[in-house]
């Protein structure tokens, strides 16, 4: 999805600072070339080796360093770079930014370069709600800048709030949506269906299959990306919901089919990448059907709505 594409990361001083290996990794997998600018503070946090270890290129950490891989370093990467993601994001680095302030290598490379930056802020509940930085936020906003939403869980002082550093499945898709949109879909509303669906025999078993649902939300992401609206409607899976994507999750096959039917008049294109169960039993038993001797319990199916065909009725 990345190939040939050039990310420059600024990681800075925040306890988070080591979730920016993943991204790296992730964005490798991705075929992306990364390149890592550290804060002094980030480094306090994780060794700059190991960003040069995961991107394969040396990791910048001082403005004035001495390797002369890169000359003017600020504005050489700021030439190279198709992208600026900064993950994680202090309210000290957004502050700096908001305000023109270039006292370092991430800084200046910001201020130098005509690409899109994206942050990923992490930080304290109250920081985050705090109107200077909300303020700081919405003048990049008006500017082009993205930001990624914090997450809401604990936080490293211990307290529970909005804060924590974004999935980073949704970082990289974030990523990829920003260097790969198309446009070609633009105006369209996409529907797609994935993962499979669980017939309840009673109230903890049911006939199910192996889908994962990994198909379905490919398709999805790459809808987006082409510029789509995309109302992705999904059985169980441990898959995350895509970011920018309406995701409604259902369990059976008779959910899947009020869902599909009732987004089916928005729809342009429908993408039917469901395993959905071809049977169910017939009655559903109360409680839990006991294990008792010498008896074998008898379940009688039934088909299950053909949602295709059913579509394909109303075409």
């Amino acid at each position: 999805m990345l190939k040939g594409k050039k990310i420059l990361l600024g990681v800075t001083g925040s306890i988070a600072a080591y979730k920016a290996a993943e991204i790296v990794s992730l964005l490798k997998k991705e075929g992306a070339d990364v390149f890592v600018i550290m804060t002094e503070s980030a480094t306090k946090f994780v060794q700059p080796l190991t960003f040069s270890t995961l991107s394969g290129n040396p990791t910048i950490d001082n403005l004035f360093s001495t390797n002369d891989k890169m000359v003017v370093k600020h504005i050489s990467l700021a030439q190279w770079a198709d992208l600026i993601l900064i993950a994680p994001a202090t309210a000290n680095i957004v502050g700096k930014i908001a305000n023109g302030i270039a006292d370092d290598m991430l800084t200046t490379t910001v201020m130098a370069s005509k690409v899109k930056v994206i942050f990923a802020p992490v930080m304290n509940k109250n920081m985050i709600s705090n109107p200077l930085y909300q303020q700081n936020v919405e003048k990049l906003t008006a500017l082009g800048y993205e930001f990624i939403d914090s997450e809401y869980g604990r936080l490293a002082c211990g307290e529970t709030g909005k804060g924590r550093l974004a999935n980073i499945e949704d970082i990289v898709d974030t990523v990829e949506y920003a260097l790969t949109l198309k446009n070609d879909y633009q105006g369209k509303t996409v529907l797609v269906t994935a993962s499979c669906t669980r017939e309840p025999i009673d109230q903890v078993r049911f006939i199910s299959n192996y889908s994962s649902g990994k198909m379905g939300f490919a398709l999805a992401k790459d809808a987006r990306i082409r510029g789509a609206r995309v109302i992705l409607i999904t059985g169980p899976t441990s898959l995350p919901a895509p970011k920018g994507i309406t995701t409604i999750s259902i369990e059976s096959a008779e959910e899947m089919k009020k869902e599909v039917f009732k987004y089916f008049p928005e729809a342009d294109i429908i993408i039917s990448a469901a395993a959905v169960a071809d049977f169910r039993p017939k009655k559903v038993f109360a409680g839990k059907i006991k294990k008792t001797k010498n008896e074998n319990p008898f379940i009688e199916l039934e088909r299950t709505p053909d949602i295709l065909y059913e579509l394909g009725k109303k075409k």
